[in-house]
């Protein structure tokens, strides 16, 4: 009895490891053909050819400096948020929870603002800490105005929501008030753009993903317990309001270490999640891999569509991901009010 049951488990978990295997082979497939994709359009042994290094200068200085850097920050950011999105609404149990929902991305962009404000020649890494900070800032302020014997998710996505108004009405405020050459920044930053990504961005989102990514996995198993509900969970034993703020803290950190280097990019928390329950369920130990694969493709595949679309126009990639995630974000509202009927 207990080998059948062994056996079944290994099934029903070789599944989505296969599903997870068939996302990363998708992703890789994608990363090569949006390298290859652009003004000058390069073939695929170019492109093997380049990385090398046996190219000619205009080709290396092309994946160098402009294609490899940027795409690899797409698939990093995408990644951050995607596991970002996943993470809140495990914690929150709500299909509608993002970071730009709940004000953790509002955060952000309002410090953003401010410094373009009254730094506006302060430079990128400046920049990158004041949204960072931002967005950390707004989450610690949600949290703590939900909490009320602990926190409960309802309170905490009431609180966010109220949040988010908040720092959107005084972002648009600063911007009234702002000179044009911050406001052109500050529009851009709040769109979202991977332009002009380099290879420090690279390498400041990977260890930051890394290490993000490697906690959240470590708390999977906590998160699937949260989702039986806060009673059943201190039930089992659960320390369920110090899990609920790691869980929080980790989804402020990833999403804003992804806003700090492409700016207020909205929708792939809200979408990334619902697509990879739809793949490989509910467990967060196959979720978390799978919403960060499929965050990475959307932003990766959203920007490459977003430079080569319209040439020589480079449009900033939030477009994109706004495009496609405010008619979901309409549809989960209008799935979950004829559930509730």
């Amino acid at each position: 009895m207990k080998l059948l049951s062994k056996t079944a488990a290994a099934k029903g978990a070789s599944a989505p490891k296969r599903k997870l295997l068939a996302l990363a082979i998708l992703l890789a497939a994608s990363y090569a053909v949006c390298v290859c994709a652009g003004s000058l359009i390069l073939s695929p042994d170019t492109v093997l050819l380049g990385i090398l290094g046996k190219s000619d200068s205009q080709v290396k200085m092309i994946l160098e400096t402009v294609r490899l850097p940027r795409a690899t920050t797409a698939v990093l950011a995408g990644a951050a948020l995607g596991v970002s999105g996943t993470l809140l609404q495990g914690t929150i149990r709500n299909p509608l929870a993002a970071p730009n929902v709940i004000g953790i991305t509002g955060g952000g962009s309002l410090f953003a603002v401010l410094f373009l404000n009254y730094f506006p020649d302060g430079g990128t890494v400046f920049l990158s800490l004041a949204s960072f900070l931002g967005a950390l800032a707004a989450a610690l302020v949600v949290y703590v105005l939900a909490f009320k014997k602990g926190v409960t998710p309802i309170r905490l996505i009431l609180v966010g929501i109220g949040v988010s108004s908040v720092t959107s009405a005084l972002t648009t405020l600063l911007l009234s008030k702002s000179k044009n050459a911050a406001v052109d920044k500050a529009y851009l930053w709040m769109v979202g753009s991977v332009y002009g990504a380099d290879w420090n961005d690279v390498r400041l989102l990977l260890a930051w993903f890394s290490i993000c990514f490697f906690f959240s996995m470590a708390y999977s198993r906590h998160i699937d317990v949260q989702g039986l509900g806060d009673e059943v969970a201190a039930g089992l034993g659960a320390h369920l309001q110090r899990h609920r703020a790691v869980i929080i803290l980790l989804s402020a950190a990833l999403s804003g270490g992804a806003a700090a280097v492409v700016g207020a990019i909205g929708f792939i928390g809200l979408i990334a999640p619902h697509m990879g329950r739809r793949l490989v369920g509910t467990e967060h130990i196959f979720l978390l891999p799978a919403s960060a694969l499929i965050g990475a493709l959307i932003l990766l595949v959203s920007d490459t569509v977003a430079r080569t679309l319209f040439l020589p126009v480079d449009v900033p990639a939030g477009v994109f991901t706004a495009a496609i995630g405010a008619p979901f974000f309409i549809y989960q509202l209008y799935r979950s009010r004829n559930q509730s009927n």
